[in-house]
């Protein structure tokens, strides 16, 4: 009898909404946006929290949940929009909670994000609906670093437990976490689930099977083009602006000449790579910011692939052929594939790539700590023109910055100064501390229970918010 009851429960039919199923590669780690740095913890916290500032399509920064003006170089004063955004356990959002966010982030010990604001010296909030920020020195991107999710003051001083039981303003809020993540959106109650599955090629079968509505970026392009031939399967592509590229050691013997950093750009036939195994709507890259950034520049010249004269400007550097080198990678499948087509194009140009793949804490320790003569690598997510000055500002080696490589140039280091951004790009491109390779397109696939979804430029998950969801019944 107790089975039987069992199976009539089974057969019963959903009492609530259908949830939405996303099926991701990696499970968020941390949503407590203070300390989250992987891209899916970041990504869900967009939906869980809002800032006091966001982006536009050219990377400008603009309102969030304020405004805000400069009385002088070295105060900003924020202004909450009104009515206020409530949080999730119906509060208000106010400047006491925007001021008790920022004072905790500048209390922490452990948050990756502390050192972006060791140069505030005060918050003080003259009323509710305003905040102003006192700095030590002037900064004209301080508002562009707002970029925190605002935490409720009450919880914050109750010593909370956001990181597992976040409470923000978003359009989702938080339902419960246990085998899969559960948020709910706050418009019209729609549940949305996260399923963690790792494997792509078994998130390609829970999606063709039903059993998962949405799949939004890393899968391998044969997976993708499977996709685009299924019945019943819709997948929406679009350009994206994270970037690929080549790190290099610039003190290693030989590659401190730009000459052979030049060579490196010729032997490379990118456009080939994007052709044949990138998802559709990647691009050449020649800048870390792409053309449609407002600090890009669409002016920049790819280096073609040309592998004579390649060897020629590496005999012109008295290197002796073929020149050997060791690449660094992950153990990620595309990655090593990535790095065996680099190696068959290299050998044209007289350049012996050696392959190393690494686990992947043992291969980013090498990169953080400059173990390495050449790696490959993405940045995600940048917004602000400042990554330049972080990555090859000569006085920005680690832990002080990203110039992991070494590189020293006193010419560029002065444009950095003055933020001289298309005269910064082009000095780049031409001395080549990194071989650009491209922007890899953003791409969803999703059943016919959603009627419209598109992968933002950066990868976030945003669309979630206002995506048109049909249950099937």
């Amino acid at each position: 009898m107790g089975g039987l009851v069992v199976l009539l429960a089974a057969c019963q039919p959903d009492s609530g909404p259908r949830a939405l199923v996303f099926a991701v590669a990696q499970a968020p780690v941390n949503l407590d946006p203070r300390y989250a740095t992987d891209a899916a913890s970041e990504r869900v916290n967009r939906l869980l929290y809002q800032r006091l500032v966001e982006f536009d399509q050219a990377s400008r920064v603009v309102p969030g949940l304020a405004t805000w003006d400069m009385p002088d170089s070295r105060h900003y004063r924020f202004h909450l929009h009104q009515p206020a955004a409530s949080f999730h356990h119906g509060k208000p959002v106010t400047a006491t909670d925007v001021k008790a966010t920022y004072d905790s982030l500048l209390q922490l010990k452990n948050s990756p994000h502390t050192a972006e604001f060791r140069h505030v010296t005060q918050i003080v909030t003259p009323d509710p609906q305003t905040i102003e920020f006192a700095l030590s020195e002037p900064d004209p991107h301080f508002p562009a670093r707002l970029i925190i999710g605002i935490l409720p003051a009450d919880q914050i001083a109750a010593h909370h437990d956001f990181a597992h039981v976040p409470i923000g303003s978003g359009p989702f809020k938080f339902e419960r976490w246990h085998s899969r993540l559960q948020l709910v959106r706050r418009s019209d109650g729609l549940p949305v689930y996260f399923d963690e599955v790792k494997d792509p090629n078994v998130r390609v079968l829970k999606l063709k099977r039903g059993e998962a509505d949405l799949l939004q970026g890393d899968l391998p392009p044969e997976l993708v083009k499977y996709l685009q031939k299924q019945t019943g399967i819709t997948v929406q592509t679009g350009i994206g602006v994270n970037y690929s590229y080549l790190g290099l050691n610039t003190q290693a013997v030989f590659l401190r000449d730009v000459r052979v950093r030049r060579a490196i750009a010729h032997a490379i036939d990118t456009q080939a790579i994007i052709d044949k195994v990138m998802v559709g709507h990647s691009r050449q890259a020649n800048a870390i910011l792409p053309p449609e950034h407002y600090a890009g520049n669409a002016g920049l010249q790819a280096y073609g692939y040309q592998p004579a004269l390649a060897r020629q400007l590496l005999e012109s550097a008295g290197v002796k052929l073929p020149l050997t080198l060791v690449y660094k990678t992950s153990t990620d499948a595309q990655r090593v594939r990535l790095a065996t087509i680099l190696q068959a194009q290299m050998q044209a140009a007289g350049i012996d790539l050696q392959i190393k793949s690494l686990d992947w804490g043992t291969f980013f320790a090498d990169v953080q700590t400059g173990n390495f003569q050449m790696y490959g690598l993405t940045w995600v997510g940048i917004k602000t023109p400042e990554i330049y000055s972080k990555v090859f500002g000569s006085n920005n080696r680690p832990p002080a910055g990203f110039n992991r490589g070494g590189y020293r140039d006193v010419v560029l280091d002065d444009l950095l100064q003055k933020e001289e951004w298309p005269a910064i790009t082009r000095r780049i491109h031409a001395q080549l501390p990194y071989i650009p390779l491209w922007y890899e397109g953003q791409f969803a696939a999703y059943r016919a229970t959603i009627a419209a979804y598109q992968p933002a430029p950066d990868g976030n998950w945003d669309d979630l918010a206002q995506v048109v969801f049909h249950p099937a019944r």
